[in-house]
């Protein structure tokens, strides 16, 4: 075995069969890895438990062999779309983990902010490159989001999807986008009140949620963006904030 191979992942949660709620898969039955660490610290988070050093305790260390037990059991053997996300999933060794489910029939698909590239992005069926706006208080580097796109080549279906809270970034959205005209783009709006990572179960600005959903439909119209694709979080609205879903 390889060192790539033997390298453990630090996984912050594994959950069940839930649809996925976001993006250019939304609505799919999807078995969710959430690995732990990141190379961000967006304002708004809503993963901080999977994202500051604090919780590192909590993450674990995995082997490949260790995480798809579980994701087998999860599934009942059945293969299905395993999401990989985070914090940043591409700081972990997951190419040996996406290479051994494919293998079984698995779909991955992976969201990363485009901070960092691998290789074995192009052994992804989708991914997911989610540039950080101006409200996330990072920054945006589009050599790096190129880096990301060669090392896919043509294997994964890329798209861009964009959190949007405000006018700046969906300036952001638009000019990024033109950068990149021949990839799909998702549109969805912030999540208006990001929960404490202690909280299982935390409330949730529902009416600040859809009167940004009504604006951001309503500014991609008038600028005529026919391209976009304006998507809410679904599972925010099915089950607000709460871990695990």
């Amino acid at each position: 075995m390889s060192g790539d191979e033997a390298a453990l992942i630090r996984v912050s949660e594994i959950f069940e069969p839930t649809i996925q709620g976001e993006g250019a898969l939304i609505g799919q039955p999807t078995v969710f890895v959430r690995t732990g660490g990141c190379d961000y610290r967006c304002l708004w988070c809503d993963s901080l438990h999977a994202v500051e050093s604090r919780f590192r305790d909590s993450w674990r260390p995995m082997t490949v062999e260790a995480i798809w037990a579980e994701i087998e059991t999860l599934s009942k053997g059945r293969p299905l779309v395993v999401s990989l996300s985070g914090g940043n999933p591409a700081i972990q060794p997951l190419g040996p983990l996406i290479r051994h489910g494919r293998q079984r029939g698995y779909r991955f698909a992976l969201e990363t902010q485009a901070s960092l590239s691998r290789p074995w992005f192009r052994d992804l069926d989708t991914l997911v490159l989610s540039p950080k706006p101006p409200s996330s208080g990072m920054g945006y580097d589009e050599d790096r989001l190129r880096e990301c796109l060669a090392d896919a080549g043509k294997g994964p279906q890329v798209v861009l999807k964009f959190v949007v809270f405000d006018e700046l970034d969906l300036k952001f959205a638009r000019d990024v986008s033109r950068r990149f005209a021949g990839l799909p783009v998702y549109l969805q709006p912030g999540n208006h009140t990001p929960p404490p990572p202690e909280a299982e179960d935390a409330a949730i600005d529902m009416a600040g949620v859809m009167a940004r959903m009504h604006w951001l439909v309503d500014a991609v119209m008038a600028d005529a963006w026919h391209e976009a694709i304006v998507l809410p979080q679904l599972h925010v609205l099915l089950w607000g904030n709460r871990r695990g879903v």
